[in-house]
């Protein structure tokens, strides 16, 4: 069956790094675009990167552009999110998603709080 299973969130203080990966399996990943977005306590949930199938391609919502990379394995089935210089406000579950046409994916999502 599909499963996504992000990894790699935690407690960091500001200014901090952490490095999120999502394992897919069950599909055929190479063909998907793969998204991440973020749902913090009490808000919607928000597109943070997306990469296309190929890897060639990727998009960044404003606020954390310059600050987060999204990378991709297709030998591994691997998505990465590297986040850098971390604020407060990036405090959030964090969810990857396989997104091709009217199918998507999704994982369970992973906590990552930034906090002093």
């Amino acid at each position: 069956q599909v499963q996504l299973v992000e990894s790699g969130g935690g407690l960091v203080l500001p200014g901090g790094s952490l490095r999120l990966s999502c394992s897919a399996s069950g599909f055929t990943f190479s063909i998907y675009d793969m998204v991440w977005y973020r749902q913090a306590p009490g808000k919607e949930r928000e597109l943070v990167a997306r990469i296309a199938n190929s890897g060639g391609s990727t998009n960044y919502r404003d606020s954390v552009k310059g600050r987060f990379t999204i990378s991709r394995d297709n030998a591994k089935n691997t998505v990465y999110l590297q986040m850098n210089s971390l604020k407060p406000e990036d405090t959030a579950v964090y969810y990857c998603s396989g997104a091709r046409g009217s199918l998507s994916y999704w994982g369970q999502g992973t906590q990552v709080t930034v906090s002093s």
